[in-house]
């Protein structure tokens, strides 16, 4: 029984890449930048895998340095266009985007805010460009009033739908967004459509539970549509299943928070079978790199680490384990906004030893080394590191 694990910590990005100054993400360094504000954060069994030992090109690495690591370590740059989510999850399964999925700082135009306003029989309030905290603050009151939902988007390529769960149903903003997402397409083919439901009463109003991503199809196979193919599972955790619109998934459970997402895969690690683990941590990004909340991140990194030897105890003989991002989310910046920037890999396996990596030049190097490990035929972009990395047998 062979299986590959892939752990998306949302958001949390190793250091500005090189073109960073075309996306206005100079400076930002999720981690190092954390650290900096926050220098009593310990993140002492990610550093055991080699946290500490990865190489910092413009900042130092202000994480303890292990001599003896007890993973694989190294980081990756981004291949494709853009700092989205789904680029980030798409390229990490071995697909990339030569051109970026389209933002709107203005606002949606009329052939597209038209158009849904008459799908959905009903006005809508904003579209513009805000943090989804604040709109409903300023909005939810003239929501609640007119049963308008309220359209916003962000510097990310998303299209998002705020409306109180008592006004319109969960599942009727579901069926909204959906509506939403059968418009945007081609030209305006935004990567997300986000369902935004919130509850409460006038000036205390918050954000459920019950988001909800509807993204576009992914645009080739991806390393889950092949693992699929030939028969093995593929087990979702967290808005994995909404990134890829349930493409290539066999199994899928989505979570309420970080907490509940590492459980789950804890649950599906102690499952019998062949094939992949795939799970989000979102609460990073969503809850903590938005809203420039830096000890709520550190606080859930040190979670994490926490978590990580459960994790690693769960895991079977044959297991590889890679922990990750997508992109970065740096809340020590003035930016509210995803940050163009490497992502971070540490991964461990018995079967596997420790080593350096390097600076990888695109996630995808991630899918060709699990394709190459189970055995999956497949195009696929990257390059595979399994030889640098899986112990030679005597």
């Amino acid at each position: 029984m062979k299986r590959a694990v892939i752990i998306v910590l949302d958001g949390v990005g190793i250091g500005e890449l090189p073109d960073a100054v075309k996306y206005n993400d100079c400076g930002s360094n999720t981690l190092m930048n954390i650290k900096k504000y926050v220098p009593e954060l310990k993140l002492k069994n990610m550093c055991s895998l080699g946290l500490g030992n990865i190489k910092c090109d413009i900042s130092e690495n202000l994480y303890d340095k292990c001599n003896y690591p007890k993973g694989f370590y190294g980081k990756m740059a981004e291949h494709s266009a853009g700092k989205d989510t789904t680029t980030g999850h798409w390229e990490i399964s071995g697909m990339w985007l030569e051109k970026p999925f389209p933002t709107y700082p203005n606002g949606f135009p009329p052939e597209v805010m038209d158009k849904f306003e008459k799908v959905i029989g009903r006005k809508t309030l904003a579209n513009y460009p805000a943090s989804g905290t604040e709109i409903i603050e300023k909005l939810g009151d003239e929501h609640v009033k007119t049963g308008y939902p309220i359209v916003y988007t962000s510097a990310d390529s998303v299209f998002q739908i705020a409306a109180h769960e008592n006004v319109i149903s969960v599942l009727e903003l579901y069926s909204i967004c959906e509506k939403a997402r059968e418009i945007l397409q081609g030209e305006h083919g935004v990567a997300r459509v986000i369902a935004r439901p919130f509850t409460g009463t006038s000036g205390n109003y918050t954000r459920t539970k019950n988001r909800k991503d509807f993204s576009l199809l992914p645009v080739s196979k991806t390393l889950l549509n092949y693992a699929e193919e030939q028969g093995l599972s593929v087990k979702a955790v967290g808005k994995i299943e909404d990134i890829f619109c349930n493409s290539g998934i066999t199994h899928s459970v989505h979570t309420t928070n970080n907490a509940d997402g590492i459980e789950q895969t804890i649950n599906y690690l102690k499952d019998d079978f062949d094939g992949i683990i795939f799970t989000n941590l979102v609460d990073y990004d969503m809850l903590y790199g938005h809203r420039n909340n830096i000890q709520g991140f550190a606080d859930a990194l040190e979670y994490f680490d926490g978590k990580l030897p459960e994790i690693i105890k769960a895991m079977k003989e044959d297991d590889l384990l890679f922990i990750t991002a997508d992109h970065g989310c740096d809340p020590t910046t003035p930016s509210t906004d995803h940050s163009r920037e490497y992502i971070f890999l540490l991964g461990c396996g018995k079967n596997f030893s420790s080593v350096n990596i390097g600076t990888r030049n695109t996630y995808s190097d991630i899918a060709k080394t699990i394709a190459e490990y189970l055995e999956i035929k497949g195009d696929l972009r990257g390059t595979s590191f399994l030889s640098d990395i899986i112990k030679q047998k005597a």
